[in-house]
C-alpha cells in the first residue's frame, strides 16, 4: 500500500495526471496503463507500464 500523501503527488509519466492505486499497481485509467509497485516502490517508467485492465488468467 502506498502512503496516501505520496499517492497525492505521484503522476503518470506519460500524461502527468494523477494515478489510482489498484493492488500492486498504480493505474492511469485515461491511457489504460498500469505501473507496477515492487517492494513498496512505484516503478513509474513508461517502458515498465502494462495494459490495464490486466488480462484474466
Amino acid at each position: 500500500m502506498i502512503d496516501p500523501r505520496l499517492l497525492e503527488i505521484l503522476v503518470c509519466p506519460q500524461d502527468k495526471q494523477p494515478l489510482e492505486e489498484h493492488g500492486d499497481y498504480l493505474v492511469n485509467p485515461r491511457l489504460s496503463v498500469a505501473y507496477p509497485v515492487q517492494d513498496g516502490i512505484p516503478v513509474l517508467l513508461a517502458d515498465e507500464a502494462v495494459a490495464w485492465p490486466l488480462p484474466q488468467n
